[in-house]
């Protein structure tokens, strides 16, 4: 006897008719991004429509396809705009209609700014549902390759030898003009002013590297001068010189590695953590509730090193959320203006000082824990904090908050570029990307 099989009727299942409640759980993503977004105050984005005006899509619409596009890995405006024909939960959020890709990218751009004043809000909910209590925090860093290619980069040593270039081309040119007998099928003077304009480019790529080297240098002479100092009062209080070499004062003026993307122009070449391949990038930052793992706060820069990057974003939590007991963060955050500048906040700083050894010698579990003299050095100081019971158990807790928050956002959600040029809407574009996070994550939190 052949073998039964079950088979499609596709014919008739293209006559189906198909009720979104039923495959449409009460407890699905997308019914909760819509009932969310209900509650929220969208005031600031209403106002900042014409009174007068064709019918426009309401923004609560528009901001959930964008919420539940980024929570569930959709970020192209185009690929929103035909799942709005294709997949139910975009198409229940549309209500069945269908936003054009502009109007969805146009909505995204127009109220990057007020997105962020949503951000806040939705945690502000999180609180009044008594799901985040404000308590310890972890901080943390990645990099997000930018919309543009490493090969649009130039240096500023290549940015020269070409400026050099193009000016003995346009005066070879301006000769070739003045002769009577010209070469033919070259127009000098479009050939001129093809050069000129790319001169005009380079120019504006030297001032803005001009620009960057001018500031790094400040910060770093300000580090060195710092560093410099600290070794002096050490030297007077020891009455010994410190260990180590001297801090050696940094150099002004651009380097002739730093480079420029015409694409876009406020990211950098960065080091990426995985691959270890330099890429036009720019660095994100989160802080991270450690017991709901919620974003409670989001930043964006174009440098390279996290050092600095620390302050900035505990200075990013909403102050209507309260101030945290304690922060931990890894050793790329390392540095005593960061422990002084979390302590001056009321915040306990948990950094590590160095890299974690994999395998401890087990002798060294018997050695009784000894708090450093009073005059030892602020690595000893946090060192022996990290070894504590209450140290051991904050700064424990960050390898299961803030990375995993981190790699759900590149490897599940699968943000790993951005879709908006330049640093102002990166930055929006990275606060979209946190506040999508916290409605799955809030979804989840109020499913459990």
């Amino acid at each position: 006897m052949a073998r039964r099989f079950i088979t499609a009727d596709y014919e008739e299942m293209l006559e189906a008719r198909i009720r979104l409640g039923d495959v449409l759980p009460r407890n699905h993503l997308a019914r909760f991004v819509v009932d969310l977004i209900s509650e929220l105050d969208m005031q600031s984005i209403y106002a900042r429509y014409g009174e007068q005006g064709g019918v426009a899509y309401a923004p609560e619409m528009l901001l959930g396809l964008l919420v539940y596009g980024y929570a569930t890995g959709v970020f192209s405006s185009r690929k929103l705009e035909r799942a709005t024909y294709e997949s139910v939960p975009f198409i229940y959020i549309a209500g069945g209609k269908h936003p054009d890709h502009d109007t969805i990218n146009t909505f995204r751009l127009r109220f990057l700014e007020e997105l962020k004043e949503l951000f806040v809000q939705v945690l502000l909910m999180a609180q009044s549902m008594n799901v985040l209590s404000m308590g310890n925090i972890s901080l943390d860093g990645s990099k997000i390759h930018a919309d543009a290619s490493k090969s649009k980069a130039v240096s500023y040593a290549r940015l020269l030898e070409l400026e050099t270039q193009l000016r003995q081309e346009v005066e070879a040119l301006f000769v070739l003009a003045a002769q009577a007998d010209a070469v033919s099928g070259i127009d000098p003077q479009a050939e001129v002013e093809r050069r000129q304009a790319h001169l005009a480019g380079l120019a504006k790529a030297k001032a803005v590297l001009e620009m960057r080297a001018q500031a790094e240098y400040e910060q770093a002479r300000a580090a060195y001068e710092a560093k410099r100092k600290e070794r002096e009062e050490k030297a007077k209080r020891t009455g010994k010189k410190p260990r180590g070499r001297d801090p050696k004062p940094p150099t002004p003026g651009p380097q002739g590695k730093d480079q420029y993307n015409f694409t876009d122009p406020d990211s950098h070449i960065m080091k990426n953590g995985n691959n270890k391949a330099f890429e036009q990038s720019y660095n994100t930052q989160v802080a991270v509730d450690q017991a709901t793992l919620l974003i409670v706060a989001n930043t964006l820069s174009n440098h390279a090193n996290d050092k600095q990057e620390a302050l900035p974003t505990v200075d990013a939590i909403p102050p209507a959320l309260g101030t945290p007991k304690a922060a931990a963060l890894d050793a790329g955050f390392f540095s005593e203006e960061n422990v002084r500048g979390l302590l001056d906040r009321g915040i306990e700083p948990y950094i590590a000082t160095g890299r974690e050894p994999h395998h401890r010698p087990w002798h060294s579990l018997l050695q009784p824990l000894e708090p450093p003299a009073p005059d030892a050095s602020l690595v000893l100081h946090m060192a022996y904090k990290l070894q504590t019971a209450l140290g051991q158990l904050i700064y424990g807790a960050r390898k299961c908050t803030v990375e995993p928050v981190i790699g759900i956002i590149k490897e599940v959600l699968g943000f790993r570029q951005f879709s908006l040029r330049g640093q102002a809407k990166a930055d929006g574009e990275w606060n979209l990307v946190c506040l999508a996070f916290n409605f799955k994550r809030l979804h989840l939190l109020r499913t459990a």
